[in-house]
């Protein structure tokens, strides 16, 4: 948040003080610090596996949604808890932009950064299908489209407020509509464009989850979406999807969670975590298990809750740490800040995109996105129309000309590099992603630093 000096307070100023003192962190007390970081890591991925996925399957298949429906709406909100509290924190609270600087500063990082990880981490190939990505990424175009020109006078009015969450229920209304849209969309584009030809040969993807036909459509279910479920290496998860419609009935429950691994490094992590194991099992209904599978709303809030609170006390070790190295703000706001407030985010995807789900990962990264840019939109409209109604709220638009740039091309990037790659996500990808990302970061740091461009930025004290 800037200031009439021209300066930006330190982002350790929007935490609560460290448990030991600079110099005492310099002495050695650093190391507690990183210990903390990964053991939230591993919290995190526990959450994530545990929980927070085996929930959005049972809403995807109780619903009937498809996977990039599922990744774009549920996936999105739940991964993106963190990026919506810190935008309540910086519009009631701390009064300065550290919602906006946290969401579009992260967001190239939620695109290319995610998108790398999901293929360099993942040892199975998923093939991608074209609607998902270009209409995930065209919503994500029009959001940052809609948030620089509110914000470019630097006050946001509650009309301006209100077209943020007005684009993103048209946002939510196309996706109601999606498999008609898409079959719409295959009929008239596949005599032109190969890869609509090679979604209607391969759309069992496009599929609701729950394996039902359109009445009035061509497309007939050529594979149960039970039998490409997130957890086929742990159970026959399909079990619950067939019991849910009264097809079945669950013959096994899930093993507990307190099932020591085999294997020895597990049993390692898991004896280290077994502290967050039993916090989460006596906090969250594991809607795995027969007795609570009816609990999967539950579940799905209080994991996000937990997401929200591990992801905040991460981002506060990791601020103080970079501090104490020295290294600079620009620098941490761009790197370790965006990668830690999207570890949710990175973590699900790359589980996903594991099992096989590529639309499902790549959905969830530009969907976040697009909630990352409704959740700017709720706190200014509750400030604006019902909190301070005499006028609008002020914010701080430096840089935001080069922010709009780097987002639209990493957009653009992403969308080609996937083209490129014939729609699918593999190490090469990843490779492509990971080069993109390291040069879009060195250029945002160059640029923070007033290297290059016109916008030095000093922190203040």
């Amino acid at each position: 948040s800037e200031n009439r000096t021209g300066c930006v307070r330190p982002s350790s100023s929007e935490f609560p003080e460290g448990f030991f003192t600079p110099q005492e962190r310099k002495d050695g007390g650093i190391v507690i610090y990183f210990i903390i970081i990964l053991y939230m890591f591993l919290a995190v991925s526990i959450v994530c596996d545990d929980y927070f996925l085996p929930s959005l399957e049972i809403i995807s298949e109780c619903l009937g949604l498809s996977q990039d429906v599922a990744g774009a709406t549920f996936m999105a909100a739940g991964s993106s808890a963190p990026e919506l509290v810190t935008a309540f924190l910086g519009v009631f609270v701390t009064k300065g932009d550290i919602g906006i600087s946290t969401i579009l500063g992260s967001a190239i990082y939620n695109l290319l950064g995610i998108s790398a990880a999901c293929g360099l981490l993942s040892s199975v190939v998923s093939r991608l299908s074209c609607w998902p990505l270009f209409r995930d990424s065209l919503a994500y175009t029009i959001s940052v489209a809609a948030v620089l020109a509110m914000i470019s006078d630097n006050r946001v009015y509650w009309y301006e407020s209100a077209s943020l969450l007005l684009i993103y229920s048209c946002y939510i209304l196309v996706l109601c509509f999606d498999i008609k849209i898409n079959q719409y969309l295959m009929k008239k584009f596949s005599p032109c464009c190969t890869c609509f030809t090679r979604a209607m040969e391969e759309n069992a993807e496009q599929q609701p989850l729950a394996g039902w036909q359109e009445e009035s459509g061509p497309l007939i279910r050529k594979q149960s979406r039970t039998d490409s479920g997130i957890f086929q290496d742990k159970l026959d998860y399909s079990q619950i999807s067939t019991s849910l419609h009264g097809l079945d009935e669950i013959s096994e429950d899930h093993p507990s969670v307190f099932t020591m691994p085999e294997a020895d490094m597990k049993r390692i992590l898991w004896v280290l975590s077994l502290p967050i194991i039993t916090l989460l099992y006596l906090t969250i209904p594991d809607c795995r298990r027969q007795f609570w599978r009816n609990w999967f709303m539950v579940t799905f809030f209080i994991s996000a809750a937990w997401i929200s609170a591990i992801t905040y006390v991460l981002v506060w070790m990791v601020t103080i740490a970079g501090e104490t190295l020295g290294i600079p703000e620009s620098v941490m706001g761009l790197t370790l800040l965006a990668a830690g407030t999207s570890v949710p985010d990175t973590v699900a995807s790359v589980l996903v995109a594991r099992k096989g789900n590529g639309d499902m990962a790549m959905s969830n990264i530009v969907g976040s996105n697009v909630f990352d840019m409704l959740c700017l939109g709720i706190p200014w409209f509750i400030k604006t129309a019902f909190i301070n109604t005499s006028g609008p709220v002020e914010v701080s638009s430096s840089g935001l000309t080069y922010t709009a740039i780097s987002l639209i091309c990493s957009v653009v990037f992403v969308f080609l590099a996937v083209h490129l790659n014939g729609w699918k996500i593999d190490k090469k990808l990843g490779a492509i992603c990971l080069v993109l990302y390291l040069v879009f970061t060195v250029l945002s740091i160059l640029y923070e630093l007033g290297i290059i461009g016109n916008n030095p930025t000093r922190v203040c004290g």
